[in-house]
């Protein structure tokens, strides 16, 4: 009996001293970045008590966490060429991972990013096109193929977004941001992909790594840019550490057991009380702050704990990887205003000091402008409490509250109609930079624009407001689907219903609006096309000057303007035609006494009264 168990014990050792490295994380880095110190996360059983670690490139730190199946050891890249450096753990080095260096592409560090000369089209890939149905479903996954539920997987994919690229292109948008792409392997609303299980690869059903890649390359042959959409506060609860953790302190778990009455993947779950607004509140309480900094954003979506420097650093180096792996023109940061404070800033920092050119925008879903104003970069507002994020775009959501509601109001009142536009824009003191202001009618967690829940298919108001969104301050982003009046309602059917599939992108759908668009379709796209590909080239409407005039009848005036260039925009949402007296807009007008409409190609004289149809717009080129 006691030689079988020494015999047990023998063996449980000689298995220990050879356990092998299941994961390093980032797989790679590159030669000549500003983050040349690298913090290497090797992941198997044991394998912090192995022995010795070596590398073949400096080692300035090793931390070994409260689990012994990880390591984190820093390694020096400044100065070394590109190759292959094996990192080993054990006396007799045959327990390694080979750590390569690759060459810096020429130019990467000073990229610029997206800019108030893009129209952003904003995709959700399961939703878009199909173009490899054969990762539909995929063994490893656990949310199969099911198109005809609205809240499961449709088939759509990196391959069907390249393969529309040409649609894109002529529509007149110039970059794309992607909801995101990488691994959610939750069993059910994977879709979104915003519960992510592996932060460094795609998700198969999506496609792979190389044909990310390919997609950037693709985007840049046609001079058009791509968004990462990346999840710094959380990641999913089927993510592969959360079956493991370096340390409980990895993610945010409280001790109350708040909400424990439901079913919770981890003891110590707690639920956010998504209350952004205590973030910024100087009188809140500390428990306030906990809920609202801590808190899970849902159940399947554990709280990264970015107070730990290894988390931190994790999600630092983790998105470095992508935007230099890539070659991506910019960062949307979901969920911005969840995360802890100076977590994200110094997230942010890190960031833009290794790409100082490059432009990140954060979802700051709030419905007032100094707290939205709060979260970018040298913010008047934030610097009272002395606080920077260094994040250089927010998205204007007080401007989409504004476009939800201002074209129901056909009768101007004081708060009423038009007058929701003036007053957005008034409160642009509030802001350091309003350029870089995402403006937006629509995206995939709000209403459609054109549904039955907002304006069920009116293509007029349709019409007037992204007449606003492309001539007005900021960098426009359209959602897919909108351009062709797409429905949806998700006040009665759910976030699946506003993220129906486009159609055309799909083998065997009935109708094609890529290729063959319905005649309302059609007049929906014609509009669009116009109006983004007149922005393209007219630089006035990327960074002039805003004048604005208030609303009088329910018609709404403003121009763009710079020493060289001037366009009038005219939106009128009365039902009924206006006069207007352009003696009022003389400023404006700058002695121009005609312009061309560049919607109806009509030259228009600009002294006198000038006659504006109802529900119409007119984009008024003054240089013509």
């Amino acid at each position: 009996m006691r030689h079988w168990l020494l015999g047990l014990i023998v063996f449980a050792f000689a298995k220990a001293s050879t356990a092998q490295i299941q994961r390093m994380e980032p797989p790679n880095w590159w030669t000549g970045m500003e983050y040349s110190q690298v913090e290497v996360m090797l992941y198997g059983n044991d394998i912090a008590n192995q022995g010795e670690v070596t590398s073949d490139l400096p080692i300035v730190n090793i931390t070994k966490p409260e689990n012994p199946n990880y390591l984190f050891i820093t390694v020096e890249t400044a100065g070394k060429s590109a190759g292959d450096y094996k990192i080993s753990v054990g006396k007799k080095k045959a327990n390694s991972k080979t750590f390569r260096l690759e060459n810096r592409e020429s130019g990467s560090k000073e990229r610029e990013g997206f800019d108030s000369s893009d129209v952003i089209y904003l995709v959700m890939p399961d939703r878009f096109a199909n173009g490899d149905p054969s990762n539909d479903s995929v063994d490893s996954m656990a949310d199969k193929l099911n198109r005809s539920d609205r809240n499961g997987r449709h088939g759509g994919d990196i391959q069907g977004i390249i393969d529309h690229l040409d649609y894109i292109d002529e529509l007149g948008a110039t970059a794309i941001w992607s909801t995101p792409l990488l691994e959610d392997n939750d069993a059910r609303t994977s879709y979104h992909t915003y519960a992510q299980s592996d932060l460094y690869n795609v998700d198969p059903r999506y496609g792979t790594n190389e044909l990310y890649r390919k997609l950037a390359d693709e985007l840049h042959a046609r001079e058009m840019k791509l968004i990462m959409d990346v999840v710094p506060n959380h990641w999913g609860a089927t993510h592969w550490m959360m079956q493991d953790l370096p340390m409980k302190s990895w993610i945010h778990q409280f001790d109350d057991y708040k909400d424990s009455d439901r079913d919770f993947p981890v003891d110590g779950y707690a639920n956010s009380s998504y209350r952004q607004s205590v973030q910024m509140d100087p009188n809140a309480s500390e428990y306030d702050m906990r809920y609202a900094e801590k808190g899970w954003f849902v159940s399947t979506m554990p709280d990264l704990n970015q107070e730990e420097p290894l988390v931190l650093n994790y999600l630092i180096q983790n998105t470095i990887w992508w935007l230099e792996y890539a070659g991506l023109d910019g960062l949307r940061v979901d969920t911005y205003a969840y995360n802890e404070k100076q977590g994200i800033a110094d997230w942010t920092k890190a960031i833009m000091k290794e790409y100082p050119n490059i432009n990140i925008v954060g979802e700051t879903w709030l419905h007032d402008q100094a707290q939205i104003s709060y979260w970018q970069k040298d913010s008047p507002v934030a610097a009272i409490q002395d606080y920077n994020t260094e994040l250089p775009s927010v998205m204007d959501f007080t401007l989409h509250d504004a476009i939800m509601e201002a074209f129901k109001e056909e009768e101007q009142g004081w708060d009423k109609g038009m007058v929701r536009m003036y007053e957005n824009f008034v409160n642009d003191f509030l802001y350091a930079d309003t350029d870089n202001l995402l403006v937006f009618m629509a995206n995939h967690d709000t209403n459609r624009f054109s549904g039955s829940g907002v304006y069920n298919n009116n293509v007029a108001n349709y019409k007037l407001a992204l007449t606003l969104i492309l001539t007005t301050r900021g960098t426009p982003q359209i959602y897919y689907g909108d351009e062709i009046g797409m429905m949806g309602d998700k006040s009665k059917l759910g976030d699946g219903d506003i993220r129906r599939d486009f159609p055309g992108g799909w083998k065997g759908d009935e109708q094609n609006a890529f290729t063959n668009p319905t005649a309302e379709q059609n007049e929906y796209q014609a509009f669009t096309k116009k109006l983004l590909n007149y922005r393209k080239n007219k630089s006035v409407l990327h960074t002039g000057k805003f004048l604005q005039y208030v609303p009088e009848q329910n018609c709404y005036v403003y121009f763009r303007h710079n020493d060289k260039s001037r366009v009038m925009v005219i939106i009128n949402n009365n039902p009924e035609a206006v006069s207007l007296d352009m003696n009022r807009f003389a400023e404006g007008l700058d002695n121009t006494q005609a312009g061309t409409d560049i919607i109806t190609n009509k030259e228009l004289n600009l002294s006198g009264k000038l006659e504006v149809a109802g529900k119409t717009s007119l984009v008024i080129d003054l240089d013509r």
